[in-house]
């Protein structure tokens, strides 16, 4: 009995392009099996890592202890600490240079955490220092310095100019001016305070410039109580007209004045009005 194949041959056949396509495929597959046990993977051990790491670190760590050496520490003051006094405290050049640089721009260290400005000194490193650090104040000598300033720019009210006038602050060329016929009406300045009552100088100014003037009181000029006249007794704007005509009328009625008790005991003038006008007066 003949066998028939053809139902085999139909199940399993190829046809000629899928023998190709199988038989390079196959290649292939031979091809990477044969890599993959004639090239042997390469693995690095866990050890070789962490020995290398534990490399870096030590060295990392001499480098540290060589650029910050373990040096004694002592008092120093940044404002005047020379760059060899900055090596000895342990300071790297660039760190001494940076500081003096910082000094020769006028650069001040007022406290001893001002060291933290120089760019360069770590936090931990600024700390450290800061307990050494001494800055020397020289508040004494710098305050005479400003009081002998202040003692030769000091204006006598009763003898400048406005010139002079309008280099106090506040007091421009107008104030000035005023300032000075306010003087002429009185006849001088018998008080610093009477600044006050110059049109437009306000309280501020009078605070702001009353510390740089002093007055001369011997210059005042005054009225003869006795002798003088109407006119020469209206000049002071302190005066009303009633009290000048009842200052006349005390004189040709009494004589001459005594005093400024005369005309305040006789309801001629209040106390507080004789006050303002004592310093104008003259009973000789």
């Amino acid at each position: 009995m003949k066998l028939n194949s053809e139902p085999i041959r139909n199940w399993f056949g190829f046809t000629r392009r899928e023998r190709s396509s199988s038989f390079i495929l196959l290649i292939i597959i031979v091809l990477i099996i044969a890599l993959r046990y004639t090239v042997p993977e390469k693995s690095i051990a866990i050890e070789d890592i962490t020995s290398r790491f534990s490399r870096i670190q030590d060295s990392t760590v001499a480098l540290n202890l060589e650029m910050s050496p373990d040096v004694p520490l002592f008092s120093f003051d940044p404002n005047t600490v020379p760059y060899d006094t900055l090596i000895k405290l342990g300071f790297a050049a660039r760190e001494a240079n940076t500081l003096i640089n910082y000094r020769n721009n006028g650069g001040k260290f007022r406290k001893p955490s001002d060291i933290k400005k120089i760019y360069g000194i770590e936090e931990n490193r600024a700390e450290e220092l800061i307990p050494f650090i001494k800055v020397q104040r020289e508040t004494t000598k710098q305050s005479v310095h400003i009081y002998s300033r202040q003692q030769k720019s000091l204006i006598d009210l009763n003898r400048c100019d406005s010139a002079s006038l309008v280099t106090l602050a506040g007091i421009g060329k107008v104030l000035s001016v005023r300032i000075i016929k306010y003087r002429h009406l009185l006849g001088g300045f018998a008080r610093i305070d009477q600044l006050k009552e110059v049109y437009g100088l306000s309280e501020e100014t009078y605070n702001l410039i009353k510390g740089r003037l002093f007055i001369d009181t011997t210059i005042i000029t005054r009225i003869d109580v006795n002798l003088a006249g109407y006119r020469e007794f209206s000049r002071l704007p302190y005066f009303e007209n009633y009290e000048i005509t009842a200052i006349l009328k005390y004189r040709e009625l009494k004589g001459n004045v005594n005093g400024i008790t005369d005309l305040i005991e006789n309801k001629i003038l209040t106390k507080e009005k004789a006050d303002k006008v004592t310093p104008y007066l003259n009973f000789e």
